[in-house]
């Protein structure tokens, strides 16, 4: 999952950066709205979380622009503003959701998490795939004992990816686009190092990703395994 982090506040931007990072996501920055405006329409992106007030172009405006050029991406609203209506507007204009300043940290992440299910179409919250089981509320992989199966951040977001997609090839071009943003790169043999570690990892839980020769890879559904969204 990629998201778009626009916050002119250096440090509650990189207190944000690093809990978002933290939780397995794919972080860009832009500290204005000029800069977030040309972001989000050169790159695709799962959730845009927008402060109200920023430089050059503030928030409000870059949301009316995105709406007007019919670009989906689910908005976050940030805003130290209390005005109710002020947050009708930013509604009003197509903001998914808002949050007041400040916020509590527990909210905030419940409600990145309510935005990116909304936004991937899935309702329900447990995806089982042979011995493991995906909560997507707390984007937690658990055994049937309940034991929770420990990831590093960004095997944790390409375990997401392939859930999600089960029984369909991923291919390498979607890993790139989920897991790395605009200031850094990932490597083919980067992509194969993740994808092999993930592999031994899931295995003894009886799942199997199968490289599919220039396409990418699959993560194939066990035949006992319970169709998604059933425990």
């Amino acid at each position: 999952m990629r998201i778009l982090l626009v916050e002119d506040d250096l440090p509650l931007s990189n207190a944000l950066l690093s809990l978002l990072q933290g939780a397995g996501y794919a972080v860009d920055r832009a500290f204005d709205g000029a800069s977030a405006e040309a972001m989000a329409m050169a790159e695709r992106f799962d959730l845009m979380i927008l402060d109200r007030n920023l430089p050059e172009m503030d928030g409000m405006a870059v949301l009316r622009s995105l709406r007007q050029r019919r670009n989906p991406v689910p908005v976050l609203v940030l805003t130290a503003q209390a005005d109710p209506g002020d947050k009708v507007a930013g509604l009003d204009l197509g903001a998914d959701d808002y949050m007041g300043k400040p916020f509590d940290i527990g909210e905030f992440e419940a409600r990145v998490r309510s935005l990116l299910r909304r936004q991937a179409g899935q309702a329900a919250p447990l995806i089982t795939l042979g011995a493991l089981a995906f909560d997507q509320t707390d984007r937690r992989f658990s055994d049937p004992h309940g034991a929770t199966l420990d990831l590093p951040a960004r095997e944790l977001a390409l375990l997401e990816l392939f859930f999600r997609r089960a029984g369909r090839v991923v291919a390498k071009e979607s890993i790139v686009q989920s897991l790395t943003t605009l200031d850094e790169a990932l490597s083919d043999n980067a992509i194969e190092q993740y994808v092999s570690r993930l592999r031994r990892r899931i295995q003894p839980h009886g799942l199997n990703l199968r490289t599919v020769r220039g396409l990418g890879y699959i993560l194939e559904i066990p035949p006992e395994a319970a169709r998604p969204g059933h425990g």
